[in-house]
């Protein structure tokens, strides 16, 4: 387990957990595409118990395919989405890599979950030519 720290981009929520760096996971849910406005969401699983927040988050109630309530939670003034969890067993939150200050010392992710739904082009992007910052 690892210290991590984060906040939202406008800094109005800020939080400290316990993660394991090693136990990252994209999901590729149309739902995470929606909701993030990317083709994938990275994020990393926290106990509940090692999780402390302080500001004012607001929760999106969103049911899943399966039926069941996941809490959306994210910062109320900028949108920066912080964490979801299960609403009726919230014992994991699934904490949002680009919150994370640590992001950088994070492990890659161990596994990726709803492919089904993953864009055709997601996994491709080695070839993809890069530039250090925007042009």
């Amino acid at each position: 387990m690892m210290k991590i720290d984060g906040n939202c981009h406008c800094g109005a929520i800020k939080f400290e957990a316990e993660a394991d760096p090693e136990a990252g996971v994209i999901c590729h849910c149309n739902d995470c595409q929606r909701l993030s406005g990317s083709p994938y969401r990275v994020m990393f699983p926290v106990p509940a118990t090692a999780f402390s927040i302080s500001g004012s988050p607001a929760t999106y109630i969103k049911v899943a395919e399966s039926g069941r309530r996941r809490a959306q939670v994210f910062c109320r003034e900028c949108g920066s989405a912080i964490y979801s969890t299960d609403v009726d067993q919230p014992s994991i939150f699934a904490v949002r890599l680009g919150v994370i200050n640590q992001r950088r010392e994070m492990g890659p992710p161990v596994r990726q979950i709803w492919c089904d739904e993953a864009l055709a082009w997601s996994g491709e992007l080695a070839a993809t030519p890069r530039v250090p910052r925007q042009v």
